[in-house]
Parts: C-alpha cells; structure tokens; sequence
C-alpha cells in the first residue's frame, strides 16, 4: 500500500487526490478528494498569458492543498497541469510558485498523456463489467480542452483538441467584457460549429465510430448527471456511474443555453464557478453524442486524477 497525493491543474479548476492505492489488488482507496475553481484559463486564449490574478487564485489553493498533503502524510506528490499552461507563454511565472509552495515542479503534460491519464482512471473500475461493451470511448471535457481516448483495457487511440467550456465561453459567448445573459441564437450557432469542426478532427486519430460506451468525465458532465438526477445538492455517489439519455443530455443543454445566470445559480448542484461556462460544457457533451450516436453517457466521478495517482503507486 502506498500514500499517494496527486494535484490536477487544469484551465478552470484545480483539484487534490489523497488516497492508499494497493496495485496488487487494483484498490484505490480516497483520504481526501477536493476540487477548488481557480479559473488559471482566465483570458488565455486572448492574451496568451495567465493574468495575475488567476495565478494568486491557483496558489492560494495550493497553499491549502500542501497542509492537507501534510497532514495525510503522503510518500509522494505528482502535480500535473493541463491545458491553461500548456499555451501561455509566461508559465514559468507558475512552474516557480508551485515548486515553492508544494516543493515539486508541475509536469505541462501533453493533451495525449492527459488523455491516457483519464482513461485509466475512469476505466479501471469498469473492467469486467457485463452490462458495458467496448471499446469504450472515453471524453474529459476540461476548461480549455476536451480529450478523446478509444480503448478496451489499454489506450488505443487518443487526441486532444481545444474546445473546454471556458475557452468555448469566453471565445464566443462573451461581449463587452461580458458573458451574454443567454447566448444569442448566433453566438450558440458559432460555438457550435466550432465544436462540431474540433471533433472532426479529433475522428481523423481517434476511431469514434467503433466505441459501445461513451463514458464522460470533468465538471461540465457530472453537473448535467446532477441536473439529470435533479439532486438537491451535488452528491459524488449518486453521480458516479449514473447513465444520462442523450434526449435528457439535450433537454438540459437546451434549457443551459436558453437561461439566465440567476436561473443557472439557483440550481442546488451548481457550483458557483460553473454558473458561466456550463452552458458550453454542455453543449460539448451532446455535440459528441449526436456525432458518435451515443445514445447515454456513462458518468465518472474518476477521471485523470485517479489515473495520476496510480502513476505513482
């Protein structure tokens, strides 16, 4: 048994993983699991650098994240940064403040080591299970980026591309300094067909087509499950491995992009830091299902954090 600790650092949150992982049984076994919006992506895809203000963001939540590291007593730390990081040109500004603060330099990992990451860790538990076939096709709908992983029990195809529902969202959702309190027809259209045109050239790598189960990671989807499920609050166990109908997945985007920010923030299982970037998340999500035929989802609450930390154990 090892004590592992793994920080996952993408465009929009920042999330920890405690846990003793056992690799002869294949048992991952979570001592603290939390999730901070830092929103690091703030401007990135306009200005090409991480503004100084969702840096200090990102390193306040660092600092609260080395006490919990601490207090676990965790053998080893693997901090990973996704997407945000990967395109801005002053990164070296955040390599430096997170190596004083957790004492280990991030890893700016490639969107194809990224999407192994998350299929491992989606997948594992799954292995065996006689109500899935596969090969399962695997999406992490991120902030800047969304991967795509074909595989049965090992990767067979993977690609990253730059659609995530913060770059969606400030790239054509946003006027004036503004997020559109909703989205006009014209800039949903625009979005969407940016979407459709990302996932297109993710098919040119990744075999969508031969996948029998899309299962879906990342904020955007677990929120739709909760929306779904009508929960009262957003609650892990009802949501991992819940199945959402491509005709619910709809529903609900629709509504997302039809609705106010005060009509998104009052649903229960929102978090405040996806009110402004769901609708996107969402439309994501259903744009891969029309294109693949998917007729549900599978949601995972394990995604590349799990798959982070077994790199370790």
């Amino acid at each position: 048994m090892t004590r592992v600790a793994a920080v996952d650092c993408g465009t929009n949150s920042i999330r920890l993983l405690v846990a003793d992982a056992d690799p002869e049984t294949g048992d991952l076994t979570d001592l603290d699991r939390r999730m901070t919006i830092v929103r690091l992506g703030q401007g990135v895809d306009r200005t090409g650098r991480l503004a100084p203000e969702a840096l200090e963001r990102t390193f306040a939540a660092c600092r609260a994240y080395a006490e919990v590291v601490e207090a676990h007593g965790a053998e080893r730390l693997r901090f990973v940064a996704t997407s945000a990081s990967r395109d801005a040109e002053n990164r070296d500004d955040f390599v430096r403040g997170v190596v004083d603060i957790l004492g280990v330099e991030p890893e700016v990992i490639s969107g194809d080591q990224e999407a192994e990451f998350s299929f491992t860790g989606a997948t594992k538990e799954l292995t065996g299970r006689a109500d899935l076939d596969t090969p399962y096709l695997v999406v992490d709908i991120g902030g800047g980026s969304t991967e795509f992983v074909v595989g049965d029990g090992r990767v067979r195809a993977a690609r990253s591309v730059d659609v995530g529902c913060v770059r969606m969202t400030e790239r054509h959702l946003v006027h004036d300094g503004a997020v559109t309190d909703p989205p006009t027809e014209a800039q949903i259209a625009a979005m969407r067909a940016d979407i459709e045109a990302a996932l297109d050239l993710a098919g040119r790598t990744v075999p969508l087509g031969e996948a029998r189960t899309l299962v879906g990671l990342a904020g955007s989807v677990t929120t739709v499950s909760a929306i779904a499920q009508e929960l009262p609050e957003y609650d892990s166990a009802a949501i991992h491995h819940s199945r959402v109908s491509r005709d619910r997945v709809r529903e609900i985007t629709d509504w997302l992009l039809r609705s106010t920010h005060a009509e998104r923030a009052a649903v229960p299982s929102m978090h405040p830091g996806r009110v402004d970037v769901i609708g996107a998340g969402a439309l994501v999500l259903l744009s891969i299902m029309e294109l693949t035929g998917a007729e549900e989802v599978v949601v995972s609450e394990h995604d590349i954090l799990d798959g982070i930390a077994w790199s370790l154990a």
